[in-house]
């Protein structure tokens, strides 16, 4: 047969002279599994999903983006204020939605001023046309 110590963790403890420092719970709190950031998979959608449409008039982009970055703002704060209790992973997916948001912005601004300026000149081209002359 083999010879198996069959002990109470208060046994344990006589042995250790009273001392209640259990190591094992003390490293449990060390090795906990890491929360996830609540909003960084959705940034990292929105910000990408806002790079294809910005060519939607601008106005999709520019939602999508601007969506993005407002919840890309409240996980940062929320991941500077306790990043140990944060998965790192995820931190990495609210970085990288947040740049693409930046990006989708930039271009759903930029498609959105073209839209005006063309517009713009169609509609003055169009009202400088000899409307009076054609019969």
């Amino acid at each position: 047969m083999s010879n198996i110590n069959l002990t109470k963790p208060e046994d344990l403890n006589a042995n250790n002279g009273g001392n209640n420092n259990n190591n094992f719970n003390n490293n449990q709190n060390n090795f906990a599994p890491k929360r996830k950031l609540p909003n960084s998979v959705a940034v990292l959608v929105l910000g990408i999903i806002s790079i294809p449409t910005c060519f939607c008039w601008g106005i999709v982009g520019l939602t999508c983006g601007i969506i993005a970055l407002v919840l890309a703002k409240k996980d940062m704060a929320l991941y500077k204020a306790n990043p140990e209790n944060f998965d790192l992973t995820s931190f990495n997916n609210l970085k990288a939605g947040r740049v693409c948001a930046i990006i989708g912005l930039c271009l759903s601004a930029l498609y959105m001023l073209y839209v005006i300026v063309v517009l713009a000149f169609v509609g003055t081209a169009i009202t400088a046309m000899p409307w009076a002359n054609m019969h």
